[in-house]
């Protein structure tokens, strides 16, 4: 097992070259199937996830040749349509082969999706927009198997605009014989990118960037090469660990266009944020300003981010609300971050957070930030988005010293939100559970440490 440590109090200085969108790679790994042919996707980012991707398509006959940044898929030789236990328990992004695999090979076996612990992230609007498209779905314990004597385009009308399910319509839909109209889609960056990228294999698809999908299915699909953008869930994770450790900044290849929201919640908290050809500018002197924002679906605040955003509130010059409206298991960190000293109370779906600055930690936190009968007084907010109400919250008195403190990563975003706020502790901080944050980060300690953080991973 690997854990990474993190000596803070370091200012970030230079470039960060930002890695390609773990959340556009997977569809359109996952949409090669689609085509027989080979397809090429540049800007892939070496993450876990990928890797687990590539294992699942070469179990199912594909050849996959990862070279640099660049990645080839031959699916040509599709023979199976058998999704592995093993691959579909640890990654979540596997239930959107389930329409590829419906649209090329007429049938898909899989077990429920795994991946991070951050909530209910049921699979029924899938399941039942592909059995309205004319797919026959048993669901016996963890297994799901699917078939159809050839898909149909439909109407569909998602009740809640999931990022996954608009995947999998979409894929789907492609492979389908006739028009299918899927209204209530998501609208997220990664959306449209798939979009594009299917319409440059020859798919005929209206309204990418839209939340009514029109899709003319059963068209020829030919081979292509495609470039995935920038990761804008990393490029925030960076901006907050500047905001959180202080410094200035150049997050290269940073998708500015599809961060409005981060970007807007950084300025208000006091971080300088210049938009350029090349990436995002961003320089932050002394402690953020607080804040109150409430997560979304896009072209809301990331779900992804909050984590990292509760980092930077911990040593934010205020009291900070944040709400969580997608997720209801994204406060794991907020409890680990208590034993840097965060001042947090969780509430329903809302955290406060009470910044101090430094943070600092031992193996036995001084106190408890989390409230208890007697410790703190009752306190309630609501926190909606644009809201600047001013929240306050109650902390027990207690010194913080400097140490070494031992937080665990459950999480993918919470782990990295971790590290974030690890940057602007006093002391030495180890963080455990990196496999979490391996799923979608390259080389964080690498990146952190190429701009001062004294930051590596070790092997215990």
């Amino acid at each position: 097992m690997s854990v990474i440590r993190i000596r803070g109090l370091h200012s970030l200085e230079g470039n960060i070259r930002i890695q390609g969108s773990k959340n556009a790679v997977l569809p359109l790994m996952a949409a090669s199937l689609l085509h027989s042919g080979t397809v090429t996707i540049t800007n892939v980012p070496r993450i876990q996830d990928v890797n687990c991707m590539m294992g699942i398509l070469e179990y199912l006959g594909c050849s996959c040749v990862l070279e640099d940044h660049s990645l080839t898929i031959d699916t040509r030789a599709l023979s199976a349509a058998r999704i592995p236990d093993q691959e579909a328990g640890q990654m979540r992004s596997s239930i959107m082969l389930l329409g590829p695999l419906l649209g090329r090979m007429r049938q898909a076996v899989s077990r429920h999706p795994g991946g991070c612990s951050i909530g209910k992230r049921p699979i029924d609007l899938h399941l039942s927009a592909l059995r309205a498209m004319g797919a026959d779905i048993r669901v016996e314990g963890e297994q799901i198997t699917a078939s159809t004597p050839g898909l149909a385009g439909t109407g569909i009308r998602l009740s809640f605009p999931s990022v996954g399910a608009t995947e999998n319509v979409l894929m789907a839909a492609v492979a389908a014989e006739g028009t299918t109209v899927l209204e209530g889609a998501a609208v997220e960056p990664e959306i449209e990118v798939l979009c594009r990228f299917l319409r440059e294999m020859g798919a005929q698809i209206e309204g990418a960037g839209t939340d009514t999908l029109v899709v003319h299915g059963g068209v020829p699909l030919h081979d292509v090469t495609f470039a995935a953008p920038g990761d804008r869930i990393v490029a925030g994770t960076y901006l907050g660990a500047v905001m959180a450790a202080g410094g200035d900044l150049l997050l290269a290849g940073a998708p500015a266009g599809h961060m409005e929201q981060v970007l807007a919640v950084a300025a208000r908290a006091g971080c300088q944020v210049e938009i350029l050809p090349e990436g995002v500018h961003v320089r932050m002197e002394g402690r953020p300003k607080p804040f109150v924002l409430s997560t979304g679906p896009y072209p809301g605040f990331p779900t992804d981010l909050q984590s990292v955003m509760v980092a930077v509130a911990a040593v934010a010059d205020g009291t900070s609300a944040i709400r969580e409206t997608v997720f209801e298991g994204r406060f794991a960190s907020a409890k680990e971050l208590q034993k840097l000293g965060g001042h947090i109370i969780i509430k329903d779906r809302t955290v406060l957070v009470e910044g101090a600055c430094p943070l600092a930690g031992k193996e036995e936190a001084p106190r408890e930030a989390q409230a208890k009968a007697g410790d703190r007084q009752e306190v309630e907010v609501q926190a909606k988005a644009g809201d600047r109400q001013e929240v306050e919250a109650q902390a027990k008195a207690g010194d913080q010293q400097g140490g070494v403190a031992q937080v665990e990563a459950r999480d993918l975003r919470g782990g990295a939100a971790l590290v974030v706020a690890a940057l602007a502790a006093k002391g030495e901080t180890v963080v455990t559970g990196c496999e979490h944050i391996s799923r979608g980060y390259e080389d964080i300690c690498g990146d952190l440490a190429a701009v001062g953080a004294e930051i590596w991973m070790e092997r215990e």
